[in-house]
């Protein structure tokens, strides 16, 4: 299959599973099952994983890298294996200029910059996309692979994440408030003018922490500086699709660190999504507005990957059992200690955080 066809075949997959996705609630919630699991990956490639797996009557990906990071890491591909594909983005470095007359412009590397011009340094560009061979650990064999395993949570393990959660709200500039002050009839509310998310003083140490997730799902997208959340109606002007939002982050940060608090608000994906459909109707028929209303498919898309890009900037911080899907790119020699084999660098709590064997 040629490149270009190639890429088209994925974006087709990608658009029916989303189609699906927005159609079937218990759909969007398989897609955040896989993204707890594989939350290193976009959103779009995580749904591009599954559908693969899915149609070779498999088990969902678990640990995904290509053919020679696995051979750096003593597996093999198994013979008659064929690669998973996913999109990755061709990219280019170029020299970026401010010219005399204030403007900025680029050029190739190598290139000598005008007369006048100041150097404003590198950068990479995405020029395009192409497809990325991969495999899962289920498809390689060699030297044992054990990782550590994220099993379910009990509620005395819950409180430990509220450190590092507070720690992502810190980072982004937000103060944590617990009070028993409510606003309207929530458990938590994320004020953008006074830099603060306020959490239920009423609530028990587990909610506190779902909570504090949901609300840190507001504070990393729905800004006043939301453009994209905007455009395709998630942003605080559609609060009810920015609360599926908030949710769905709150449910893939917590279930990959094994804590399941089972169906959530994404449910009514669709629901929020035709009311969005319906207002920019409503809004382009009034204002005269030449803007195309979102499609569903479109909103889930742009939810799925804003929800998956959040749970990836709380989850480097709470850092929850096993890899996210992607094994550490790193040169490494296989070793043995004592009954914990396993390849890859030291992880944070080693393996009392439980280990399981990868791959045949």
């Amino acid at each position: 299959m040629a490149p270009e066809e190639r890429i088209a075949a994925l974006m087709d997959g990608l658009h029916s599973i989303l189609v699906e996705a927005v159609e079937s609630p218990s759909q969007w919630q398989v897609l955040l099952d896989a993204s707890a699991n594989l939350w290193r990956y976009s959103g779009g490639n995580v749904a591009l994983l599954m559908m693969q797996m899915a149609q070779r009557g498999t088990d969902e990906p678990t640990l995904v890298a290509g053919y020679k990071e696995w051979e750096r890491h003593g597996r093999t591909v198994l013979k008659g294996e064929h690669a998973l594909w996913v999109i990755a983005p061709r990219t280019a470095r170029v020299q970026q200029m401010l010219l005399p007359d204030g403007t900025h412009q680029r050029i190739p590397l190598g290139d000598k910059l005008p007369k006048g011009a100041i150097d404003e340094g590198k950068k990479t560009l995405i020029t395009g996309w192409r497809g990325q061979a991969v495999f899962d650990v289920s498809q390689t064999q060699g030297t044992p692979f054990l990782v550590p395993k994220p099993g379910p949570a009990s509620s005395a393990d819950a409180p430990q994440l509220w450190e590092p959660l507070t720690q992502v709200a810190r980072a982004h500039g937000f103060s944590i408030h617990i009070t028993d002050a409510q606003f309207g009839l929530t458990s938590g509310f994320t004020d953008f003018s006074q830099r603060q998310v306020q959490v239920g003083g009423w609530l028990n140490a587990e909610e506190r922490v779902a909570v504090l997730a949901h609300e840190l799902g507001h504070v990393l997208l729905h800004g006043p500086d939301d453009k994209v959340g905007r455009l395709y109606g998630s942003s605080m002007d559609h609060r009810g699709l920015a609360e599926v939002e908030a949710e769905s982050v709150a449910y893939t940060v917590l279930k990959a660190h094994g804590i399941d608090r089972g169906p959530q608000s994404a449910s009514y994906l669709s629901g929020w999504a035709d009311a969005v459909i319906e207002a920019e109707h409503s809004a382009r028929a009034r204002d005269g507005s030449p803007k195309q209303p979102a499609l569903r498919v479109d909103i889930a898309k742009s939810v799925l990957g804003r929800v998956t890009a959040a749970g990836k900037d709380i989850l480097e911080v709470t850092d929850p059992p096993g890899f996210g899907g992607k094994v550490p790119a790193v040169d490494v020699s296989p070793r043995v200690q004592g009954q914990d084999p396993y390849v890859g660098p030291q992880l944070p709590g080693g393996p009392s955080r439980g280990l399981e064997i990868s791959g045949p």
